[in-house]
């Protein structure tokens, strides 16, 4: 069972919900923030778009303090896997489980297009439905995506080759064209596109899938 994390003003928790459950068929549930547990049974983790608590301090800076949050630390640090998309990227970010921060496009404005990414780890269990080297085109749609941190983390992420995903043609100005970072476990991913919106051919083909059908085949494969 996927536990998909509804803060106040996310908005594309039903998508995600959408795209596991019906496109998929994934065992999915709608969890509330201010739940203190995980579901019974939760298999993965994955925390939605949208504008949490109306992003009045920083993007995800108050959802960090949700009590949700600390019940998806735990599961994170026990190995489970986490996916934030977008608002989810940044409180994944607040809440200490990846590093940096993700900051206003370089110029200041919003942002809805298509992008093409470039896979940089081929692996579970996000990314192991694509190799290293292949292109995806999946919607982007943010104001806050820019992704950064100190030089010398950079400089980790790097040598770790923690990048999952990076633009092909940089939208926002996150530093080293950053779309998708993994932990250093490689169990929490967070990326700014929205594969939840490219799931279906007609409304612009289903490259997403094979990042959250990646996630279905590690905790069938018993990663999870």
């Amino acid at each position: 069972m996927f536990a998909v994390i509804r803060f106040p003003a996310s908005n594309d928790d039903r998508d995600t919900i959408f795209a596991l459950k019906s496109v998929l068929g994934v065992d999915t549930r709608e969890v509330w923030h201010k739940e203190r547990e995980l579901p019974a049974g939760t298999q993965a983790v994955l925390l939605p778009g949208g504008f949490s608590y109306g992003d009045y301090l920083r993007c995800g800076a108050m959802a960090r303090f949700s009590p949700v949050v600390e019940a998806v630390q735990r599961f994170a640090a026990q190995g489970g896997p986490v996916l934030g998309i977008c608002n989810g990227f940044q409180v994944l970010c607040e809440s200490g489980l990846l590093p940096g921060v993700l900051q206003r496009n370089h110029h200041l404005h919003f942002v809805c297009d298509s992008v093409e990414l470039a896979v940089e780890r081929s692996r579970a269990p996000f990314t192991s439905g694509t190799e290293v080297g292949a292109r995806l085109r999946i919607p982007i749609k943010h104001g806050e995506g820019a992704y950064q941190a100190p030089p010398d983390v950079l400089e980790r992420i790097e040598g770790e080759g923690l990048v999952a995903l990076r633009y092909v043609e940089n939208p926002n100005g996150s530093a080293n064209d950053i779309a998708g970072l993994c932990n250093a476990a490689g169990n929490v991913l967070g990326m700014m596109p929205h594969p939840e919106h490219a799931v279906e051919e007609l409304i612009g083909g289903t490259d997403g899938l094979k990042i959250l059908g990646s996630m279905l085949d590690a905790v069938a494969g018993g990663a999870r």
